[in-house]
Parts: structure tokens; sequence; C-alpha cells
């Protein structure tokens, strides 16, 4: 491993290196991900150049239960409406090891390995996405069965990792979460930036920085992202926040005390 390299992982043990190897070789592609500090968000943006009116409107609805069985199992359920595109959803496992999953799997075109990657930490996860099977705003409104946002392939596998007796049908629509998503060339990167503010209804944000890259290219580019932050003076040691796992957390607490 090279020093630039080491210096990159230098937050990981040996162990985890030698994990995301493995990982990657495995992967269709890797997504490094950062999450900015609440309190830089005005600088991180300005630094950036991102014009908010050039970002995407979302809205993400997470399916679970009101205990967040699937999420405790590793199973992530979503469907979303993106403005001036269909809906599309897609059922999720998280984390996996690319070489447990059937040839079968890998070879479907909507199914995809990708090894999500931020300071500190990594995981692998597969997802089967889709479009969605019917409209998702209507389908909430009217609390219509769930299961038919879902494909056949996605259902299938969705029944094959969820676990027993918790069907789509059972569970409980946990969003929305309003998002905004936007894909920028930012001068002096040479590589598409994704910046995504999360708006969460207690009135607290994520914003999170990501690109993609192939999975050889994984170091070099996170090497090229770290300088060109860091240049921008965009902080990278604040605490990496997960966008779902918060919007679960939240929505299960407001689907309890509803219910109460």
């Amino acid at each position: 491993m090279t020093t630039s390299t080491a210096k990159q992982m230098q937050r990981l043990s040996d162990e985890q290196v030698a994990e995301f190897l493995s990982l990657t070789k495995g992967a269709d592609s890797v997504e490094l991900k950062l999450t900015v500090p609440e309190g830089d968000h005005r600088s991180a943006i300005s630094a950036l150049g991102i014009d908010p009116l050039d970002a995407q409107i979302r809205q993400v609805f997470f399916f679970d239960t009101p205990e967040l069985t699937l999420n405790n199992s590793g199973v992530v359920v979503r469907a979303r409406r993106v403005q001036g595109k269909g809906d599309d959803t897609v059922v999720k496992l998280r984390p996996v090891v690319p070489d447990d999953l059937s040839s079968k799997l890998r070879k479907s075109p909507t199914f995809g390995v990708e090894v999500d990657a931020m300071p500190g930490g990594f995981v692998c996860s597969g997802s089967f996405k889709g479009v969605a099977e019917a409209d998702v705003r209507k389908t909430v409104l009217k609390k219509r069965p769930l299961g038919n946002l879902f494909s056949k392939e996605q259902r299938a596998f969705y029944e094959q990792r969820a676990p027993e007796g918790i069907g789509l049908d059972d569970l409980a629509v946990l969003g929305p979460i309003f998002v905004l998503k936007l894909k920028f060339e930012p001068k002096g990167f040479g590589r598409p930036l994704v910046a995504e503010m999360w708006l969460y209804p207690d009135s607290s944000r994520i914003l999170e920085l990501s690109t993609k890259c192939a999975p050889s290219e994984a170091f070099q580019t996170a090497a090229e992202a770290r300088a060109f932050l860091t240049e921008r003076g965009v902080d990278l040691s604040g605490e990496q926040e997960t966008k779902t796992r918060k919007a679960l957390e939240y929505f299960s607490k407001v689907v309890a005390e509803s219910a109460d």
C-alpha cells in the first residue's frame, strides 16, 4: 500500500483495510460520502459554489415496523418521488458480502452491489432497484397495499431476506423526508460531486457530499476528494451521520407516539 493510500485509510485498522479491499473487489461501484457538520453548511455551500435553486426536489418514504425490525435485520425498503421523473423503489440489504450472493442475483440488471465509504468506516450493500409499479403518493395517502409499489423480483428478494412473518403490506410508512439533491462538477475537481440536503421535520438537517467511482479508483478518488475539499475549507473531521438511520429513528418515534 502506498503512503498516500495509507493516509486515506489511517482511521481504519489493518483488518478493516483488508476487509475494504476484499469487498471492493466484488462490488460494482464505490460511493465516497462525507457528512458536513450542521454549523458548517452555509460555508460549505458557498465554498463549493452550490446554487440551491439548481437542486432537484425529492420525497423519500421508508417502510418498516415501528420497532425498526427490518433495519435491525439489515433490510431497507424505500420509495421515492423525484421532481421531473417517475417514482422509484428499492429493497436494500446491508451489510452484504459480494461473494455470498448468488450468480443469478448478480446477473440481474436491476441489482447492484456498492460499497459506501466515509471517514472511519464503510458498508457494502446490495440493492434491488425498480420503477414504482404504482403511484407512490396515492398509495401512501389512500393507504393502499405497499406491495403494489414493488416489482415481482423485488417482492421475491424481500421475502427471501426479510424477517419471517413481516410482509410488505404489514409495514408502516415512515416519512416522507424532504430532500434537495444537486449533481454538479465543481471547478478544480474534475469529476461530479453530489450534494444532498435532507430536511427533517424537527428542523434538523444533514448535508452529505458524495462521489461515485469504480472500485479500482477508490483510493485515488478519495485522495483527490480529500485534497479538494480541504483546500476549500470543508471540515472533514465532523461526526458522520447516516441519513437513512436518522430518518427511520425519527419517524419510528412519531408512529409509536401516535399509537399511544
